[in-house]
């Protein structure tokens, strides 16, 4: 058994006595009692870790879960990973061991999950169906100085599977096929075509999105690997995929080269790797093509022409399209400056094409966050504005999910009957079920309407699509939790879903009223003075919330932190 303390380094760079202290109790209290009660031996401890024999494997694996399900329950702020394997050692003079079964176990917890057991073939033949933990295959890998693969399992026992934390915990894979697009390498040497590059991605996520057996990561959590060196099966494990597609986009002039490859993420085996170059004009094809291909690796059952059917092509202007991924990026910065500027750039994009769906449906939501700030000056002019909108949008597209699910978040927020937002944003899911941005929409749709558990339920959703971009849905789940009368809980996610996003003036008006309600005025206060930093619109209009008891309970938190009186 190998044992490694993760981040060792960065700790003892915090604070040096403080780590060595806690690995040296952690040594004495908790591994050396350990060894003992499963009939191990320390061998010996290196200054992040130590090495371990046993009798058995079982007698191994015993004891590697109940040193991490301790862990795991929060007594130490030390994390480990563990490898086990099963092989012959030599016995040195010193009474160290030597050979590839002490090579290989260390290898094996080396790349191990932070809080995890990553064990070999051998130990899983020995103790499969003999332990109370679950295991999931990661198939062979090359280790680092061993010449033969070596087939692996992680070990997911109870409470340390639970309680590990961060991109590094393995996520279960979902019950039908799962992709996730890594942002795409821009070639061009051109800077200011990365935006291109992205946008492609985009494109390829979407149409892909709209198979309804597949499950595809959203691009939010697809973007945090861009530019960073990564490990696809680690990407797997982080995501909770078993697909990897990856590529690079390459621009000259008139023409595009886009190069992709799809990785088992599991095997870490190729499956697929293909070029397609095409005048820009043609670029939706080619991102057809993309998508047909990588599908029907897949799944060799589907038929191509049902593929087609499910991609819909939005635009053969390359320069709308442009001005739309331009806009978009504005537009998700919450600041009334990048809304304005957005509108600018969807104006460009609508005059050459009025009937593209994406920009209009995206215009009406800009209109809705300045009518929901009061940053547009005419409140009535903003509403009127964002209905036509999203209303011509639905004329023009109106069997796209992100058409359908934009509009219906306008709608639902602007009309006095919700209930034609919620069959528009029904019909988006029914289309993609794996829409991320979808399932975000729908959740406030159910909570504005007072179905607080199926709110909650439908942010969950959006969570689970979009791991790694966490904030927006988890502010979802916390105004649920606060309608529910469950303050601390929703106040605790509210702060962490504003680390993410410090500029977002929902989320500091709900926190607000949190603390007013909890009885912590100081600092509700000092959170609306924050709030006041960034919009005028302290108390805002809140007719969207159709249960008035809700909506009253939420002014009257506001309007307490904010000195205001009804």
């Amino acid at each position: 058994m190998a044992v490694d303390v993760v981040g060792y380094s960065a700790l003892m760079e915090r604070d040096e006595e403080a780590t060595y202290a806690a690995f040296e109790r952690f040594k004495r209290e908790l591994i050396e009692p350990c060894l003992t009660r499963h009939e191990g031996r320390l061998i010996k401890t290196t200054g992040d870790g130590a090495l371990a024999e046993f009798a058995s494997p079982l007698s191994a694996m015993r004891c590697a879960v109940e040193i991490q399900d301790h862990l795991a329950s929060g007594s130490s702020p030390l994390r480990l990973r563990i490898g086990l394997n099963l092989g012959d050692v030599i016995v040195g003079e010193d009474g160290d061991l030597y050979g590839d079964g002490i090579n290989i176990a260390v290898r094996l917890e080396g790349i191990a999950d932070p809080g995890g057991i990553l064990i070999s073939e051998k130990v899983y033949s020995e103790v499969e169906g003999k332990v109370d933990v679950g295991f999931e295959d990661r198939g062979e890998q090359q280790l680092k100085n061993i010449s033969r693969p070596v087939h692996t399992y992680a070990v997911r026992a109870g409470a340390h599977s639970v309680a590990t934390e961060g991109p590094s915990a393995a996520l279960p894979l979902p019950d039908k096929p799962s992709i996730a697009v890594l942002p795409f390498q821009n070639m061009s040497g051109d800077r200011e075509q990365e935006y291109f590059a992205d946008g492609m991605v985009e494109e390829i996520i979407t149409a892909l999105s709209r198979i309804r057996w597949l499950f595809v990561v959203a691009r939010n959590s697809s973007f945090t690997y861009k530019g960073r060196a990564v490990d696809v099966t680690q990407v797997g494990r982080e995501l909770g995929v078993r697909y990897v597609l990856e590529g690079s986009v390459r621009k000259a002039g008139s023409r595009v080269r886009i190069t992709g490859q799809l990785i088992d993420a599991v095997s870490a085996a190729h499956l697929w790797a293909n070029h397609f170059d095409g005048p820009l004009d043609d670029v939706f094809d080619i991102q057809d093509k993309v998508a047909i291909a990588v599908a029907g690796v897949i799944e060799p059952a589907l038929v191509a022409a049902e593929m087609r059917r499910s991609i819909q092509r939005q635009t053969t202007h390359v320069t709308v399209y442009d001005l739309f991924l331009r806009a978009r990026a504005e537009a998700m910065a919450w600041e009334k400056h990048r809304l304005l500027r957005a509108l600018d750039l969807l104006g460009r994009a609508m005059e050459l094409d009025p009937y593209y769906g994406p920009a209009l449906v995206l215009a009406a939501q800009c209109h809705q966050n300045l009518h929901l700030n009061d940053w547009g000056g005419d409140a009535e002019r903003e509403r009127q504005q964002s209905i036509e909108l999203a209303r011509r949008g639905l004329r023009a597209s109106g069997d796209d999910p992100y058409v359908l699910g934009e509009a219906a978040f306008v709608v639902g927020y602007f009309e006095h009957d919700i209930e034609p937002a919620i069959v528009l944003i029904d019909r988006s899911l029914e289309l993609n079920p794996s829409f991320a941005i979808g399932w975000f929409r729908s959740g406030w749709l159910r909570l504005w309407a007072g179905k607080i558990d199926l709110g909650i339920e439908h942010f969950e959703n959006s969570l689970r699509l979009n791991p790694l971009r966490p904030a927006p849905a988890s502010f979802g789940i916390a105004v649920g939790h606060f309608f529910a009368g469950r303050l601390e809980s929703a106040a605790m996610m509210m702060r962490l879903s504003l680390q993410e996003n410090p500029t977002w003036p929902p989320c500091y008006r709900f926190l607000a009223s949190c603390c007013a309600h909890l009885g912590r005025l100081d600092e509700a206060r000092a959170i609306i003075e924050r709030l006041r930093d960034i919009t005028p619109a302290v108390i805002p209009r809140a007719e969207h919330w159709r249960v008035q008891e809700q909506r009253e309970f939420f002014l009257e938190g506001l309007r307490l932190a904010a000195g205001e009186t009804k």
